[in-house]
């Protein structure tokens, strides 16, 4: 708002200045005009006897044979002297005052210069008043592309992980800079090359990344950005924006969240004159048009490749795709370190450990754990950072901000704490599940209590056992209050819609269900509501029938398993609640050591479960 504020001020004042400086000429010609005006051309004999007359006032001026003075009654006049060689003696004798000047014509034309530029300037600066406000009427067509500067430049140091996506861009980076070591064997260059992957795993700061490292022109926008409500806009700033790289080349030009404007087309319920299938058609004239010798390499990310238009993604528009996917602990460890280069850490901050424990973090994530690290070492008046600020980061990012301003009643507190004592009771007694990392009773973001737990390593195939164990300890927090306190409560709300989200993929994408066997009911993603309406459906109502039977079937043995372990284990039940009233949070070692297991019999997990019903 300031900044927008401080514009309307300028311009404010640039409109005032105009409007004055139009005054001032207005009235400078208009006293010119008047002086002018007054002046009476005398002829030289009558000239002559108003000096002897003594009519002359002040000094007369005389320039390249003209005499210019004024007479006693105020009257202005001008005559020409012609051929007299007695002026002067005249003059003296009628003690009249004169002067001579230079009279060169520039002299002479400059009192009719002046106020002929002073009014083309004015006229200029009309018209090109006018012509912004034109531009500013037509500035919709035009595109707006992001030029980084010089300063803010990116590069591949700045970009760690993703190894394998970096090699495949180093071959645009060489052609870049040395585009005739491929063209003088016959090698094309791709024309695009879309950057899929999950969000936060680093698309657009690669592409930055490449521009920065062949050191060319870098145009950026988002596919959102040629949409508009006025039809044909988003086709006009296609073409304006590939006007600008082909000023540019050689160059890169950017399209974040190409889905916006890059989905396919005939899909909805709009037909083929939809404005974003004109912006759709316009890209892919524009990237055929242009030869792959300009040097035009347009880049693209996108986190839902499953939408393109295959006519945008088919050979000779974006020719490659490189996966961006999330980093692995290796690649954790060097995001990290990146991230930290220009903080000071204490000599307790083990980047390796920090690493391991965060599985499935992106980039995105990790930046955001070492920024909250930095806020909370700031907030306690530290030096630096240590190794704690960066566990309640990692607890605060992973889990929610704790809330202990919540009053949450003793009843509720012991309700919460069997909830999740069941949940770890169960998640430390089964083989093959991610290991419980926390368990809290404390509220942390929209969740009353956490049972939360991480892999021990990264992990990228998981079996029916690992799914069934999980649906079981998912589970647990409702059995455990239908066990202890004979009702079931709201909490578990989260849990059974995880569950059953679980429970529906081992059933129709996972081939894990004994009575339907080996075969994949896809299920569709309303991703274009006119496609899903005209679509056949691809089982029969009995098969939908067994589908539910067999998906509550999963989820009832799940509760089934989950009821039988904690009365089998009640004591251990109860010591774990007792614990959690009593200190809130438990770690993975003290939940260890109050069930007696030792270090060789640890196991594992997989998602979060929480006391309210909300995930993290």
């Amino acid at each position: 708002m300031e900044e927008k504020e401080k514009r309307n001020n300028l311009n404010f004042l640039k409109g005032l200045v105009f409007w004055i400086i139009i005054g001032i000429f207005i009235i400078a010609l208009t006293k010119f005009s008047e002086i002018e005006s007054k002046k009476i051309n005398l002829i030289y004999s009558d000239f002559i006897n108003e000096v002897k007359k003594g009519n002359i006032e002040g000094t007369l001026t005389i320039k390249k044979g003209v005499i210019y003075g004024q007479l006693k009654d105020g009257r202005r006049f001008y005559t020409y002297i012609g051929q007299d060689p007695d002026l002067n003696k005249i003059l003296i004798e009628n003690n009249i005052s004169f002067k001579y000047e230079p009279g060169g014509w520039i002299i002479e034309v400059i009192p009719y210069i002046v106020p002929a530029l002073i009014f083309f300037i004015l006229f200029w600066m009309v018209i090109r008043q006018a012509n912004l406000e034109r531009n500013k009427v037509m500035s919709f067509t035009r595109s707006t592309p992001i030029i980084p500067s010089h300063k803010n430049r990116v590069t591949f140091q700045d970009v760690a992980g993703c190894e394998e996506a970096k090699e495949e861009l180093k071959e645009i980076i060489e052609f870049l800079k040395n585009p005739k070591k491929f063209q003088k064997l016959g090698g094309k260059i791709p024309k695009g090359v879309l950057l899929i992957g999950p969000p936060g795993t680093g698309k657009t700061l690669l592409a930055k990344a490449v521009a920065g490292e062949a050191n060319v022109p870098f145009l950026s926008m988002s596919g959102s950005d040629f949409v508009e409500m006025f039809v044909g806009v988003g086709a006009a700033r296609v073409r304006d924006l590939f006007r600008q790289a082909k000023r540019l080349a050689p160059c890169i030009v950017f399209i974040d969240e190409i889905d916006a404007v890059g989905r396919q087309r005939f899909a909805g319920l709009g037909g083929g004159h939809d404005e974003r299938e004109q912006t759709l058609n316009q890209l892919l004239v524009e990237m055929d048009g242009f030869q792959t010798d300009e040097g035009i390499i347009v880049m693209a990310a996108t986190n839902r490749p499953d939408v393109l238009d295959p006519a945008l993604t088919r050979p000779g528009r974006f020719d490659r795709t490189v996966v961006v996917t999330l980093p692995d602990v290796k690649a954790r460890e060097k995001i990290l370190k990146v991230h930290t280069r220009n903080k000071p850490l204490d000599t307790s901050v083990d980047l390796t450990t920090i690493a391991r424990a965060t599985p499935g973090l992106s980039g995105a994530d990790l930046a955001n754990i070492v920024n909250e690290a930095a806020l909370l070492a700031a907030r306690k008046g530290k030096e630096k950072i240590d190794m704690a600020d960066f566990e309640e980061a990692k607890d605060k990012v992973l889990m929610g901000v704790e809330r202990r301003s919540l009053y949450v009643s003793e009843e509720e507190r012991k309700i919460i704490a069997y909830h999740e004592a069941g949940h770890t009771l169960v998640q430390k007694s089964l083989p093959e599940v991610y290991p419980v990392h926390k368990v809290t009773i404390i509220p942390r973001g929209q969740a009353l209590g956490i049972t939360h737990v991480l892999p021990d390593k990264d992990r990228f195939l998981e079996s029916d056992t690992y799914y069934k164990n999980s649906l079981t300890a998912l589970l647990a927090g409702r059995a455990t209050e239908e066990i202890v306190f004979g009702k079931k409560f709201t909490g578990s709300e989260n849990d059974l819609r995880i569950a059953t989200e679980i429970a529906r993929k081992m059933v129709c994408e996972w081939g894990m269900s004994k009575n339907l066997g080996p075969v994949s009911f896809r299920q569709h993603e309303a991703v274009f509501l006119g496609r899903d309406l005209v679509q056949q459906r691809e089982h029969s109502e009995e098969t939908s029938r067994e589908i539910d039977k067999e998906i509550r079937s999963i989820l009832e043995d799940a509760e089934k398993q989950a009821k039988e372990m904690i009365i089998k284990n009640r004591d251990k039940l109860d010591l774990l609640a007792n614990a959690l009233l009593e200190k809130e949070t438990l770690t993975s070692d003290e939940i260890d050591e109050i069930l007696g297991i030792k270090k060789g019999e640890k196991n594992g997990h997989k998602e979060n479960r929480e006391g309210n019903g909300v995930n993290n």
